[in-house]
C-alpha cells in the first residue's frame, strides 16, 4: 500500500496532508526517515512511525455479496459510454467491492462481489477448476455431435476451451431454438456465447445461474444479498 495512503488508512491524516509529514521527516520506516512518498509499505512487516508512535491500518472488513445481475449492466465501473454500472446497483454497500471474474454486459445472472483478494484470485485462477453453471437459449437445436464437440475443447481465437458439459434442456422446434444448460469452468471473454457460436448455435440470451454449488434462487434480477456463513465456507474450502 503506498505510504501516504497506509498513513491516511491509519486515522493519522488525509494524504494530502500525509505526504507533508513524510516530506517534514515526522514519518520513519523501519527505523528510518522515510522521503520517498511512492513507498509502498509492506502492511505485515513493515514498522511505521509518526512522530516516534507506531501507526498501522484497521483490516478492511471483508464483505461477500451475491447479486443477480440484470442484462444491459456492465461490471465495471463506469465507461465512456456511460453505460449503468452493477456498481449502481449495490449502492447501499459502504465498502468498496469488485466484481469476482466478469458478466457481460448482455448477460444476467450471478455475480459474486467482494474486497478478499485472495478469494477471488481462487474462483477465478483456472487451476482450481470452479464451475460456473449457464443457461443459454441458442439458435437451433445443438445434435450430438455438436454436443461433444462442444464438451471436448473448441478452438477459440487464440486458445482451446477446456473441456466442458452442455445438456438441452428444452426444445422448440416450430421457432427453432432450444434451451441448454453449459457448465465450465474457466473465464474467457464471452465464452460461452464463443463456444455456441463456434457450434453453429448463436445465443439469444444467456444467464448465469450459478458458481459451484452457489446460486442465485431467490434474489430478485438486480437485487443482492450477502453470502451466508455456509456459502463462504463452502467457496473457501472448494
Amino acid at each position: 500500500m503506498r505510504i501516504n495512503k497506509f498513513i491516511a488508512r491509519s486515522g493519522v491524516a488525509s494524504r494530502r496532508k500525509a505526504e507533508e509529514y513524510i516530506e517534514e521527516g515526522r514519518i520513519k520506516v523501519n527505523g528510518s526517515v522515510m522521503k520517498e512518498l511512492s513507498y509502498q509499505v509492506d502492511i505485515e512487516n513493515d514498522l511505521v512511525e509518526f512522530d516516534g508512535q507506531r501507526i498501522s491500518v484497521e483490516d478492511e472488513k471483508k464483505v461477500y455479496i451475491l447479486l443477480n445481475k440484470p442484462a444491459g449492466y456492465i461490471t465495471t465501473a463506469k465507461e465512456q459510454f456511460d453505460r449503468p454500472s452493477v456498481m449502481d446497483l449495490i449502492s447501499g454497500v459502504k465498502e468498496r467491492v469488485y466484481p469476482v471474474g466478469r458478466l457481460d454486459y448482455e448477460t444476467s445472472g450471478l455475480l459474486l462481489m467482494t474486497n478478499d483478494g485472495d478469494l477471488t484470485y481462487k474462483l477465478t485462477h483456472p487451476s482450481h477448476e470452479f464451475k460456473k453453471t449457464y443457461i443459454a437459449s441458442v439458435r437451433g437445436i445443438p445434435n450430438e455431435s455438436e454436443i461433444k464437440r462442444f464438451e471436448s475443447g473448441l478452438a477459440i481465437e487464440n486458445y482451446v476451451t477446456a473441456n466442458a458439459e452442455l445438456k438441452v434442456m428444452k426444445i422448440n422446434k416450430e421457432k427453432n431454438y432450444s434451451v441448454c444448460k453449459a457448465v465450465i469452468h474457466e473465464g474467457h471473454n464471452r465464452q460461452v456465447r464463443k463456444m455456441f457460436e463456434a457450434i453453429d448455435h448463436p445465443v439469444m440470451n444467456l444467464k448465469r445461474v450459478a458458481l459451484g454449488k452457489i446460486n442465485v434462487k431467490g434474489i430478485e434480477v438486480g437485487k443482492y444479498r450477502k453470502l451466508t456463513e455456509s456459502e463462504l465456507k463452502y467457496l473457501k474450502n472448494c
